[in-house]
This record gives C-alpha cells, structure tokens and sequence, in this order.
C-alpha cells in the first residue's frame, strides 16, 4: 500500500510533494532529475509569450543567520543557518517553441508524474487573452497534465501581469475563462499574498473554475544593505529593484494565508507553498487545509543535487511515511484541515478574566 499517494484536483500524484515552478524547473535537464529523484511532480518554470531579459548580475541569493552573528545576511559565516532566499529572477527565458518538445520527452519518459506548466500573459485586451489560450493549448496538447496560472510573479514592471493583476477579481474571471475555453484540464491559480483581498480573489477564482489556488509566492520585498560599504547585497551597478523573499522566513505567513482561504473555503483545493525544508513545515500545511506541497528555496539550496533536491525528496517521503504508519493514516487525507476548526477569532480564546470584549465597550 503506498500511503503516499493522493489525489489533488482529480490526479494522481505517488506523493504530494512538487518542485514549485522556479530554477529547480528551469530546465529539460532539471524536471528530468526531479522525476528521477522522486518527486510526484513539478510545475516548470513560467513560461510565456514575451521576451524576457534577466538582470546582468546575480538572480538569486540565500540569507543566513546565527546565534554568534544574529543579523541576516548573504556573507558566509560560521554556524549560520537558512534564513530565506531572495530573487528577482524573471520567468522563463526559453521560448515556448524550446519548451514543447521538452515537455513531450519529460511525460514521455515519466508518464505517471504530474507535469504542470505554468503559464503567464498579459490582461489587456483580447490578444493577451488570446496569448493565454495559445500558452493553454501548446502545453496541453504535449501532455501536460495541469496548468498553473501565473498571477503572482512579484517582479513585472507590466502593470498587467503577474501581482499586479491578483487583486482584480474580473481580470482574474476573464483569464479563467480564456483558458478553461481553450483546454480540459485542471487549472490552478498562483495568487500574490501581497494583498488584504487574498479571500476574495480566491473566491473569484474558485467561482471561474479554478481546481485549486497556489500560494504563497515569495513576498515583495528588498534586499539588505551593508552599513560598512553601502551596497546592497545584491544589485547591478548600485541599483536594486523589488524582489522576491522565500524560504523559511515567510512560513508562518504562508501558513496564515493558507488557513484564511481553508477557512472561508473548506471544500477548495490548495496546494501549499513557502518555507517547507522538512516534514514538520510540510505537515502544518496540510492540518491548515493543503492538500498538495510545493517546494523551492530548500531544493536549490541542497548541495550536490544540481538544486531539485535529490535527499530532500527522500527526506520527505521517508519522514511522511513514517508519520502515517505510527499514527496509522492511510493517507494525508485523514488529518487535512485539522487545525481549521482551532483558528478562531481573538475573543474566543480565554483571557484571565472575563472583562476581554474583542476591544469593543463591555455593555452595562
């Protein structure tokens, strides 16, 4: 019995754990490794119809910190531990011409792993729309199984991509219908966190059709400065522009926003995203609601494994595997959701007296 196996928006993943779409998905040569590794599936690199340019400088960093030298900061120092990473790293630069034959070979030689293509176009007007359909239909038609919607890339100067459009709930609904008009498939939608309208724009998603909302993305953010040289830790030509913060860093933030949809939406699929390194963070996305596990900054940062994370797969499986059968799960279905019910409004807890009104005036 593979206690591993789940059902996530009606396929069948060997286990829930996903490479996230990002560098460890950037490639042919990389999702190939994955699947190899064992992972049940990858959501590949966003791919797109418009040029893209990466800066002329690092694209990605990782952020450590220590008990000796508490300060956050890329610079090695002994006895530090992961903090976060921070990119500002574009979507895909291989066209979508490049991509299609790759992932025909990728199902191909993993038919029974869940391949899906994130997919990312503009909101203004019918040839963006369009362009959405054309990304739909290509990577469907080489076998992908699952589309991700890319609306949460914090990173475009577009103000209709990516972040920029997660907050508009008709943009969303029209995107939604463009594509489901174009492909049957389940299609999940990449929201920014970045919001205080998350819950709505879920729900706008989930009315259009979405199988499952993806979250979180990194959060918009800056790199640090150096007090002693005055640059950023990273920038081209003393110059920086908003980021990306991912890794264990926004965990409990991801965790928050995981829960809020789960609550108002019990019954809609989330695949649960930021700061997993282990089964520990793993496991507290799924007794929050997720039913599936997608993973990043921990995979690129393992050495050795050309950053898809070949013993943290293991890792995982085993660590998983080991926790159903001495709780006897027969699947992750049998504790998802379980802390649901326990996240309650701050005047259901008890106080030490009963004088707490949730900040409102005590009726006389």
């Amino acid at each position: 019995m593979n206690r591993l196996a789940t059902t996530f928006t009606g396929l069948e993943f060997e286990n829930p754990f996903v490479l996230a779409s990002a560098p460890p998905t950037e490639s042919k040569r990389k999702i190939l490794r994955a699947f190899e590794a064992g992972w049940g599936g990858v959501v590949t690199k966003t791919i797109g119809l418009h040029h893209v340019e990466n800066v002329a400088g690092p694209k990605t960093i990782f952020q450590r910190a220590s008990d000796v030298a508490p300060y956050v900061s890329r610079n090695k120092r002994p006895d530090t531990v992961s903090h976060s990473s921070w990119n500002w790293e574009l979507i895909s630069d291989q066209p979508l011409d490049l991509w299609l034959p790759d992932l025909e070979e990728i199902k191909k030689t993993y038919p029974t792993r869940m391949l899906i293509a994130s997919i990312m176009a503009g909101a203004d007007g019918d040839d963006e729309m369009a362009n959405w359909q054309k990304l739909a239909r290509a990577v469907v038609d080489v076998g992908c199984d699952a589309i991700e919607l890319n609306l949460s890339c914090p990173h475009m100067d577009r103000k209709d991509m990516g972040a920029n459009i997660a907050n508009d709930e008709d943009v969303v609904r029209r995107i939604l219908k463009a594509v489901k008009e174009a492909v049957d498939v389940p299609i999940w939608v990449k929201l920014t966190p970045a919001t205080s309208s998350l819950v709505e724009g879920a729900g706008a998603a989930y009315e259009a059709g979405a199988a499952s909302i993806s979250l979180c993305n990194t959060f918009p953010s800056l790199p640090l400065m150096d007090p002693e040289t005055m640059k950023f830790e990273v920038e081209v030509d003393g110059l920086v522009t908003s980021g990306g913060l991912g890794g264990l860093a926004i965990l409990h933030q991801a965790l928050q926003r995981v829960s809020d949809i789960s609550k108002v939406y019990p019954d809609g699929a989330i695949s649960g995203i930021g700061g997993i390194r282990g089964f520990r963070e793993a496991f507290n996305f799924i007794v929050h609601g997720a039913g599936n596990l997608q993973v990043c900054t921990a995979a690129m940062e393992e050495k050795g494994s050309g950053g898809v994370g070949v013993q943290l797969i293991e890792e995982l499986k085993s660590d998983l595997n080991d926790y159903l059968e001495r709780k006897g799960h027969n699947s992750i279905e049998e504790f998802r959701g379980l802390a649901r019910e326990r996240i309650v409004e701050h005047n259901q807890v008890r106080r030490k007296s009963e004088n707490y009104n949730g900040g409102y005036d005590i009726a006389s």
